[in-house]
């Protein structure tokens, strides 16, 4: 049985179908990469996966559980985690107050007593061994928005990490990466790989075959093909529709 999935999911805006019954399986312990040309409906799809949109049929399941309804901290809760295109950090605090309040967030403590919630060895330790994990330590008493774009990326992959989830969705983690900081990423979600399954939303197809042991192709809302990486990149179709073609991230 997939940890995750869709069902016949479907949203319009106005006479635009902008998600056409998709279906979509994750298996646990995957990462699962879904790619699609420029308004193919992949951030619909997203922000519905999230709790961002409401779709208008369908269902969307999470280990057995529905997710219609919830609000999105709610899915964050119940096990759904997402690292957005943009970086989502506490900017004017630092590194180590980011991942005091992730943390904390995730043990369900009021945010009342940051004092005490800091003496808390437990948390403490938490964030530190997250610090060490996504290699922030030197810069554990940095304020955040003064990072460089790369280590900002690694604490908000850290962040999401921290909310312990079962499925993590990716969107678009290469962004803005220079080559020197590239590498270094895609060890990182290959190491979040071992704590969380992942649906990985990469308009770079070099990333999305190195990393993905499933791909899904979004073309005009549906889902086109679902297949291992070598299959999905020497599909006529798909290069056809997509790899042959020129997109960039895109709906």
């Amino acid at each position: 049985m997939a940890l995750f999935y869709t069902q016949n999911l479907v949203k319009r805006f106005g006479g635009l179908l902008a998600t056409d019954e998709v279906c979509l399986r994750i298996a646990a312990g995957e990462i699962h990469a879904l790619i699609g040309p420029n308004g193919a409906g992949k951030s619909t799809l997203v922000n519905l996966i999230s709790g961002y949109l409401r779709p208008d049929a369908g269902g969307i399941y999470l280990d057995g559980q529905s997710l219609l309804g919830l609000k999105t901290y709610q899915r964050a809760r119940v096990g759904l985690g997402r690292c957005f295109q943009v970086t989502n950090i506490f900017a004017q605090d630092t590194v180590r107050d980011n991942l005091l309040l992730a943390v904390q967030a995730q043990s369900g403590t009021s945010f009342r007593f940051f004092a005490r919630r800091a003496r808390e060895l437990a948390l403490y330790d938490r964030a530190h061994a997250l610090a060490e994990q996504f290699g922030l330590e030197s810069v554990w008493g940095h304020v955040a928005g003064t990072l460089p774009h790369g280590v900002q990326r690694r604490l908000d992959l850290a962040l999401a990490l921290a909310g312990q989830p079962k499925l993590l969705l990716l969107d678009e983690p290469m962004a803005g990466m220079g080559p020197e900081d590239a590498p270094q990423m895609l060890q990182l979600i290959r190491q979040l790989n071992q704590q969380a399954t992942i649906l990985l939303i990469e308009h770079d197809m070099d990333t999305v075959f190195q990393l993905a042991d499933q791909v899904s192709v979004l073309v005009y809302g549906r889902i086109l093909k679902t297949g291992r990486p070598e299959e999905i990149k020497n599909d006529p179709q798909v290069q056809e529709v997509y790899l042959g073609g020129d997109d960039d991230a895109g709906a």
